[in-house]
């Protein structure tokens, strides 16, 4: 079987699915390693959404992604995510699939969506360090994600992928990478008494390049799960905003992405033009870029 893209999906896709097939058989006819792409429109066509998934250079594929529009207390909620792993893919796969399952059942999603999204990271964290007790090796996973709530763009992040949001025209970073050499991540590691070196490049204990995530069960007292949540006002001014795994952001600057894709009003196209970009620059990684266009900006 051979999955290059995948069909126009208005409610769910499965992402990782078709990457993981496109990816390990690498012998079949015409598939190599080729990249997944698809897209959706929400069902009120207030913003419509597209994907891109390629290994990249990499012979494994550790990064996952989820595109969701669900219906909660008669509100159309889109819930879009980048999940970059290391150490293998258990702890992207397990994040794609159940961090936001416990956000949406989470009792206060709608009444206090920044408690909700911050108490659902924590305790989907917990609960793979808790599947993890037979695993000889460790894992860990980044997570980038957005959720759109009526006209509310709630943005939280965990590691290096990276949410960039075009607005009025110009490209506006609304994530910050969590990295072990930042003065505050640096301070809060060796507060837990762990210590940051370099190591080809700055690392927690030696071992990790990024200060949050979920999993890394060894490094857990230092390497936390807690979000940044920044919220953006969906509005005339709001275009469009990107997600996507360090395999765009190290050889793709932020206006660069922002400027690429503008003139693209596919979100589809947008995704596949970006990790092609990042591969023909050269990116080492995997790639994976989620864009949602916003469409109808009048209050929801």
């Amino acid at each position: 079987m051979c999955v290059k893209s995948d069909p126009l999906n208005k409610h769910k896709s499965m992402g990782y699915l078709d990457s993981v097939i496109s990816s390990a058989n690498p012998n079949l006819p015409g598939c190599g390693v080729s990249p997944v792409t698809g897209g959706g429109l929400s069902q009120d066509s207030k913003f419509s959404y597209g994907y891109a998934s390629s290994p990249g250079k990499r012979s494994s594929m550790e990064d996952f992604y989820e595109t969701r529009i669900e219906g909660v207390n008669g509100k159309q909620i889109g819930l879009f995510g980048v999940f970059d792993g290391h150490g293998g893919a258990r702890a992207a796969e397990y994040v794609k699939h159940n961090l936001f399952t416990n956000l949406l059942k989470h009792p206060k999603f709608i009444s206090d969506t920044k408690s909700a999204i911050a108490e659902a990271y924590s305790h989907t964290d917990k609960e793979f360090l808790k599947s993890e007790n037979n695993q000889m090796k460790d894992a860990g996973s980044t997570a980038s994600t957005a959720i759109i709530v009526g006209s509310r763009l709630l943005v939280a992040n965990v590691g290096d992928s990276r949410a960039v949001i075009c607005r009025g025209g110009n490209a506006y970073p609304v994530s910050r990478d969590h990295k072990p050499d930042q003065s505050d991540e640096r301070r809060r590691i060796e507060d837990a008494g762990g210590f940051v070196m370099w190591a080809g490049t700055w690392r927690v204990g030696g071992v990790l390049a990024v200060s949050r995530a979920f999993g890394d069960r060894l490094l857990k007292k230092f390497v936390v799960a807690d979000p940044e949540i920044e919220e953006e006002k969906i509005d005339e001014s709001l275009e469009f905003l990107i997600l996507a795994s360090d395999g765009l952001w190290d050889v793709v600057t932020n206006d660069e992405a922002v400027a690429m894709i503008k003139p693209i009003q596919s979100p589809e196209d947008a995704a596949k033009m970006l990790m092609q970009e990042a591969s023909q620059r050269g990116s080492a990684d995997n790639i994976t870029v989620v864009v949602v266009r916003f469409l109808d900006t009048q209050d929801a």
